[in-house]
């Protein structure tokens, strides 16, 4: 059974530019152009590999004129790529040429890490992985596969306290502590099964030294969801939520490419577990992903409106 994460969902600005910046410039891969399933006159953009795998996911919700929103405790701080160690130097040259505000690369547990921010503010990171050059990767006219970026690396969370965080990632969602860094406040876990040391695998708890909350908005992070096999693993999860750590989740909600539940973990986090199952390619072609509005069954009688309505997008 895969742990780890399955993807990272972020609220952003204008359309256009979101995904300009990650299919040219970080030369991910439109997985799933849909909308909003609770907002359909909103985008939801997916990013990731040549077949969405989970792990390699990042999506967005834009919004024309969403206000910025403001990091503080309760929220994921930075979401991590990998890329091969060997392309370090590509990126950060990169990162100039995009005009991307970028901090000089630092170690964190023995990786380089290119600290950036999008032009909506959302706290990025790349992250130098050995070995991996030879990983599946999708590749465009300016980015070629031996750099390209693999996937998630991991998620920064900023709880006051990290403890009970700590005990629903190691109780519940398979992950294992594995490094503390006392002088960051920092406390790092991995996903505990044989492929843990690919897609999403870690996930970094920040313990906050002040109690400062933060605002939801453009360039915030709406919430980080982890996998589940199936459904049967996803309610063994939930069962254990509730019978060990007294946590409700949502009703399950078909997002027609996983299934999903979502709750608020004890640090205030909006954590997800999602599906592994059906995939991506359930509604159009691999070769093809991405290229069409996909709606769910109780939105296309209004795609013409929803259509109207949405920015457009080439």
């Amino acid at each position: 059974m895969a742990h780890g994460i399955h993807h990272v969902t972020i609220m952003a600005g204008r359309a256009h530019r979101n995904l300009d910046i990650y299919t040219r410039t970080l030369g991910l891969r439109l997985v799933k152009k849909t909308v909003n399933f609770d907002d359909p006159g909103t985008f939801h953009f997916y990013y990731g590999d040549e077949t969405g795998r989970p792990g390699s996911i990042v999506t967005f919700f834009p919004w024309e004129n969403a206000a910025a929103g403001q990091s503080g405790v309760g929220e994921t701080i930075e979401t991590a790529l990998r890329i091969p160690e060997t392309a370090v130097a590509f990126w950060t040259h990169r990162l100039v040429e995009a005009g991307l505000r970028h901090e000089a690369p630092e170690k964190r547990f023995g990786e380089t890490v290119i600290r950036f921010r999008d032009p909506d503010g959302t706290r990025l990171a790349l992250v130098g992985v050995p070995g991996i050059e030879r990983e599946p990767a999708w590749s465009t006219a300016e980015i070629p596969a031996d750099v390209a970026i693999r996937g998630v690396h991991s998620v920064g969370l900023l709880v006051a306290d990290t403890a009970p965080t700590a005990a629903i990632l190691t109780g519940v969602l398979g992950f294992e502590e594995v490094g503390r860094d006392e002088d960051a406040n920092l406390v790092r876990f991995r996903g505990t099964d044989a492929a843990a040391d690919t897609l999403g695998a870690i996930v970094d708890l920040h313990r906050a030294v002040a109690s400062f909350r933060g605002r939801l908005g453009a360039g915030s992070v709406h919430h980080v969801a982890f996998r589940a096999a199936d459904d049967a693993a996803q309610g063994d999860m939930v069962a254990r939520l509730a019978a060990q750590h007294g946590v409700r989740t949502t009703e399950q909600r078909d997002r027609n490419y996983f299934r999903s539940v979502y709750f608020r973990e004890p640090g205030g986090v909006l954590f997800e577990i999602a599906t592994d199952t059906p995939g991506f390619a359930v509604d159009e072609p691999v070769e093809s992903l991405g290229q069409a509005l996909k709606l769910p069954a109780q939105y296309e009688p209004r795609r013409a409106a929803i259509e109207a309505v949405l920015p457009k997008v080439a």
